[in-house]
């Protein structure tokens, strides 16, 4: 009897707090405040995507002990997420301040902290097994401390997991060396055309796509393209376009994470590829008409609204 695949995600968690504002205001003014919320962002927001698509979820990281640590932690358990690294006394989660403006463009204050403490010791004790999926984002590489305890331990996995990297805005503030290694063990890349170019210094994401396929066998990648859609390629296959979805604009904060879970969660569930990313587009197109971070809507949503753009 087959083993059902786990999604580990690496991707540090932290506390979200989301202000709806008109616009940003210039140095020294002030805006007000239409809606807020404060909840688990971050790692979070892929991590819930995955398992609202029926996929058993660990989270690999660490919490602290704090006001903020509990918020994401009650986040992290509603959710049927499991937390093996014990919470580490004395510091407490990070939090990041979200500004969202009117068009839904986001901006971000964030203040580290107990996300970026997990150690080798913490991480040698989550078992990994073949067919399992580990996500990981360009944050786990960007600090020198964090870096060295994740690369150590991504060293360990089997080749048989299969091993999933969204480099993320800050990608070009990874060592090289660093971002070469982890490039090598990537089985699915996951960015937006932005990072794609950046990555290849390429003049499009359809000539990124070739670049990045090429240079790695054993990798797959995806590009979001906003409204656009997506491009999907398999190593040594012609690259495919999958159209984006429609929709009212709130808040993209997040949008690319729960476009990464849904996928992954599809992937593992066996769903043919071309259904797969259409899925993420729908739940991306969701996520992003809610407020707030980790809004992906449930497998039943997305197929309704799959089936309906059938019709």
């Amino acid at each position: 009897m087959s083993r059902t695949p786990r999604y580990f995600g690496l991707d540090t968690v932290m506390v979200d707090m989301v202000l709806r504002i008109e616009q940003l205001p210039e140095p020294g003014g002030d805006a007000v405040v239409s809606e807020r919320l404060v909840t688990a962002g971050g790692g979070f927001n892929a991590m819930s995507a995955a398992v609202r698509q029926g996929m058993g979820v660990t989270y690999v990281g660490q919490l602290g002990t704090g006001p903020f640590a509990d918020i994401a932690r009650e986040c992290l358990e509603y959710e049927g997420i499991g937390l093996p690294v014990e919470s580490r006394e004395g510091v407490d989660l990070g939090v990041c301040i979200v500004l969202v403006e009117a068009n839904g463009e986001r901006s971000f204050v964030t203040s580290p902290g107990a996300e970026g403490t997990v150690s080798a010791q913490e991480l040698s004790g989550v078992e990994v097994r073949d067919g399992d999926y580990v996500s990981f984002s360009g944050y786990n590489f960007v600090y020198p401390g964090m870096c060295a305890e994740m690369l150590a331990w991504l060293r360990t996995l089997s080749p048989g997991v299969l091993v999933a990297f969204d480099p993320g805005p800050r990608v070009l503030d990874i060592n090289a060396s660093v971002l070469h290694e982890v490039l090598e063990r990537t089985d699915w890349l996951l960015c937006n055309e932005t990072e794609a170019m950046a990555l290849t210094r390429a003049a499009s994401p359809d000539d990124a796509v070739h670049h990045l396929t090429g240079a790695n066998p054993r990798r797959g990648v995806v590009v979001r393209c906003g409204r656009r859609g997506c491009i999907v390629a398999r190593a040594g296959a012609e690259p495919i376009e999958i159209a984006g979805v429609e929709t009212t604009v709130v808040d993209t904060n997040g949008a690319g994470d729960v476009h990464n879970g849904v996928f992954l969660a599809e992937l593992a569930r066996g769903t043919e590829l071309h259904e797969a990313i259409a899925r993420a587009n729908i739940a991306a197109a969701v996520a992003i008409s809610v407020l707030g971070p980790a809004t992906s809507p449930t497998r039943d949503v997305v197929s309704q609204r799959l089936t309906a753009l059938a019709n």
